[in-house]
């Protein structure tokens, strides 16, 4: 079996377009480095924020839909989003945050300091405290010593936990490191997104709808890698999806035994196909099949007004 490196990109359900914007970019610091739309609902943004290259294991992404009810953070969905800072970093963010008005908790987890906050549609963030060598990239006001590394991890809420954990243990090769207060933790191989806690929640189903996330994807190196995976997951008994063409990667959907919604999604071939890394998110780029539609798309969709930290 393929091991994943980790978490590719997490996807969340939000409200405004340019509000997830202003936080993420304004706030958070993270660089906006694919503007396009989803795929299988095309009146709607897909946005992808990341490191200046939109790494995978840096990669939060947003459907932001207007029109859409509040969601239900419960069981069947990843809780919570983890970001990886410089641990050394920790009185500049908690200051950042204060100066935003972010209201945030301090707590440790497996050793780690945590600061605990939420987006402005409800998603739950953590910034996590990493010793680690690796730094991101000086923007604005936010220094690379300072700079958001890139995921950290996940919090997975199931109402199975042992076979959830079966499946990151057996089918996408992550090992458990430590149990602590109702949590498991499993660890990849990859630098970035390679930690995740697995929590049972039973009483509170997730509703799908802002302010929760809709899938979390793993890395698979190729798309070789990837059709290894499918075959060993309807082998298993899973049902995953066809191979789907999201022009910066190929992926794989399927639901595992606690009904989260998982991808496997393909490094390669990355955000600079079809625009230069220095020009990342400044244009709406739109699949191939949908390029004839471009002027509809641009009065359908919002303007964005770029923001800096």
């Amino acid at each position: 079996m393929p091991t994943t490196a980790g978490i590719h990109h997490i996807t969340s359900m939000v409200n405004s377009a340019q509000r997830t914007l202003d936080f993420y970019t304004g706030v958070l610091g993270l660089r906006l480095v694919k503007k396009t739309v989803n795929f299988d609902r095309p009146e709607v943004y897909h946005l992808y924020f990341g490191d200046p290259a939109g790494s995978p294991g840096t990669l939060l992404t947003f459907f932001p839909w207007q029109k859409q009810p509040k969601g239900r953070i419960g069981t069947g969905q990843v809780e919570t989003a983890a970001l990886g800072i410089p641990i050394d970093s920790l009185v500049f963010w908690k200051e950042r945050l204060e100066r935003f008005g972010v209201d945030f908790r301090s707590r440790i987890l497996f050793g780690e300091p945590v600061l605990s906050f939420e987006d402005p549609d409800g998603l739950k963030l953590d910034l996590v405290g990493r010793t680690t060598m690796l730094r991101g990239e000086a923007f604005g006001a936010i220094g690379e010593n300072e700079a958001i590394i890139g995921l950290s991890g996940a919090t997975l809420l199931t109402s199975a936990p042992e076979r959830t954990a079966d499946v990151l243990q057996r089918m996408l090769g992550l090992s458990e490191i430590g149990r602590e207060n109702g949590r498991i933790r499993f660890q990849a191989h990859g630098e970035t997104g390679n930690r995740i806690d697995v929590m049972e929640q039973g009483k509170v189903r997730g509703l799908m709808g802002a302010g929760t996330v809709h899938h979390i994807a793993w890395r698979a190196k190729d798309e070789a890698e990837l059709l290894r995976w499918r075959d060993q997951l309807v082998e298993e008994g899973f049902k995953p999806t066809e191979v789907k063409n999201r022009n910066y990667f190929e992926a794989v959907y399927f639901k595992e035994h606690g009904e989260i919604l998982f991808e496997i999604a393909t490094d390669p071939p990355g955000f600079a196909v079809d625009e230069a890394v220095h020009q990342l998110g400044q244009r709406l780029m739109l699949p191939p099949w949908l390029e004839s539609e471009r002027s509809r798309f641009d009065r359908m969709l919002p303007e964005l007004q770029p923001v800096a930290p």
